[in-house]
């Protein structure tokens, strides 16, 4: 039997603000960190997407059954609400690089628009300077071109088997590119290899609407939540000490499913609802409402600064400069940096969420499902 019962889960705006934090902290601090935090940050938002559009999808599809209309309602319903959330600040920020001449946004305006970032990289086997991070942004595009299809119009009882074909297919993937050669940039950002987190989001929504009580608070134990963490450190000391290469069987092939596996119940957790002080820190109003505005953090952040690509001119870098003029200890202290570039980013995907996405995204009110 389906349950129906929250429809905001407040403790994953906490997952949120965990999983940008990751993603920033990782690109701000670049080669001062070997750890890999923001694939593990975009491992979490993978999982989560897979999680909450799965969740939407099930509930469309049982609604349209039970109301004895089509299923094509709900991919409609779910394209224009998808694109009201995601397409405007994503264009406007690709317009406002176009008009400002930010590379290489005008030799890829094309490729910007489409969101294909991701398949530029994997074709030309390079980086994107300051629009690096897109590429996951693409990749979720790509993911909702064909799932919703998958599950309003396949029946239930494939839901399992689509899931486990989803997390196969992309380990194999992984595994085929792995032994081809260096082909690692087209496994990290290719869709098709990142489906396996997709999948075991797309696996909790499921226990969460049908086996809540007999399979899903089984999981939710601390005990899998911590060996499921184990396994992760194990395969990063894997990667790093035992396996050789930089890129090698660890960080090309195991990462990612591991990280997605340890991510799987964390989120859960999460959805269920933590206890004591993790209830605190995951609810926390400040904590909230920057996990509520993460898609701006996440958008902005490599242009406030970007380690590789940042001039000394922008004015990040010309107002820490006057900083370290008078605070020298302060302005060089790490900590202090990261803080300094995280508010930064706060203030401009506050204005982003206030002026432009709170205000648009209540046009959805008009596109229930």
């Amino acid at each position: 039997m389906m349950k129906e019962k929250e429809t905001y889960f407040t403790q994953l705006d906490g997952i949120r603000f965990l999983a940008v934090s990751l993603v920033l902290v990782d690109h701000w601090l670049a080669e001062r960190n070997t750890l890999p935090l923001g694939p593990l940050g975009v491992t979490m938002f993978f999982v989560l997407s897979g999680f909450l559009i799965t969740r939407i999808l099930i509930q469309s599809k049982t609604k349209d059954e039970q109301q004895g209309r089509s299923h094509w309602f709900s991919v409609k319903q779910f394209i224009i609400r998808r694109s009201i959330r995601i397409f405007p600040i994503y264009f406007l920020t690709i317009f406002v690089c176009y008009i400002l001449d930010v590379p290489p946004v005008r030799e890829t305006v094309g490729w910007c628009l489409l969101y294909a970032t991701n398949l530029y990289i994997a074709y030309h086997q390079r980086w994107m300077g300051v629009i690096d991070h897109l590429w996951s942004l693409a990749v979720e595009e790509q993911y909702y071109l064909f799932f919703p299809y998958l599950i309003l119009f396949l029946p239930k009882r494939f839901f399992l088997k689509t899931f486990a074909v989803m997390i196969v297919v992309s380990v194999v993937l992984r595994l085929a590119l792995y032994f081809h050669g260096d082909q690692w940039m087209v496994q990290y950002v290719s869709m098709p290899t990142c489906l396996d987190a997709f999948g075991l989001g797309g696996l909790m929504a499921y226990l969460h609407l049908y086996h809540r009580e007999n399979i899903l608070e089984k999981l939710n134990k601390n005990l899998y939540l911590g060996l499921s963490f184990i396994a992760y450190l194990g395969v990063i000391f894997l990667t790093k000490h035992v396996l050789e290469g930089h890129y090698n069987l660890g960080n090309l092939v195991l990462e990612r499913l591991i990280a997605a596996i340890f991510c799987f119940f964390l989120i859960l957790r999460a959805v269920i609802g933590y206890q004591g002080i993790l209830k605190s820190v995951l609810e926390n109003s400040v904590i909230s409402y920057i996990g509520k505005i993460s898609y701006g953090l996440y958008l902005y952040h490599n242009f406030v600064f970007n380690f590789y690509h940042t001039p000394a001119t922008h004015p990040t870098l010309r107002l820490l400069a006057k900083l370290n003029n008078h605070f020298p200890a302060l302005a060089s202290f790490v900590p202090f940096q990261l803080a300094y570039y995280f508010g930064i980013t706060v203030v401009l995907a506050s204005l982003s969420w206030f002026l432009i996405e709170k205000p648009v995204n209540g046009l959805k009110r008009y596109f229930t499902y």
